[in-house]
């Protein structure tokens, strides 16, 4: 990681100088995961969310025989781990009553870790804690990623996240 930008309580943001730092970055949060939580992925088409995912899976013990694909066709892929894994794609959603139909509300209410892609599709649907993080392509390798956590467990998440760096 180049560079981290802690800015309060509940934000941080870091620079990511290519994929395999946004797996470390996910892995490192997925290692700090002790409880249920919501992960709404949002950034541009080859921002590094699923990279984000892939190291997030690996932070939470998915073992190495699933490979973690983002799940466009599929909407929903589940990993088991220390704590199941829902790997959610809202990218080809188009109304709310999909949103129903794929079981999401449901699944937000599983004792699991949930990540959403294109979560920015939810914005005026749902309202839970979640932790939110936008990645941004700076250049042909680095993403400046923006995390903010909403909720109490999710602020204490972010706040370890913070002392590891």
């Amino acid at each position: 990681m180049a560079k981290t930008h802690p800015t309060s309580s509940d934000n941080f943001q870091i620079t990511s100088d290519s994929v395999e730092n946004t797996k470390k970055l996910g892995e490192k949060i997925g290692s700090l995961v002790e409880n249920r939580i919501v992960f709404a992925l949002t950034g541009e088409f080859g921002s590094g969310k699923t990279s984000f995912v892939q190291g997030l899976a690996k932070g939470l013990d998915v073992p190495h025989n699933y490979y973690i694909t983002s799940p466009s066709f599929t909407l929903i892929n589940e990993y088991p781990g220390r704590y199941r894994l829902f790997h959610i794609d809202l990218y080809r959603i188009d109304k709310l009553n999909d949103i129903e139909d794929i079981g999401l509300y449901d699944i937000l209410e599983e004792n699991s870790v949930i990540a959403i892609e294109w979560a920015d599709k939810l914005s005026n649907v749902v309202s839970f804690d979640h932790v939110s993080a936008r990645l941004e392509i700076s250049d042909e390798n680095s993403r400046k990623i923006s995390i903010t956590a909403f909720g109490f467990e999710e602020i204490n998440l972010l706040r370890k996240l913070k002392n590891c760096y």
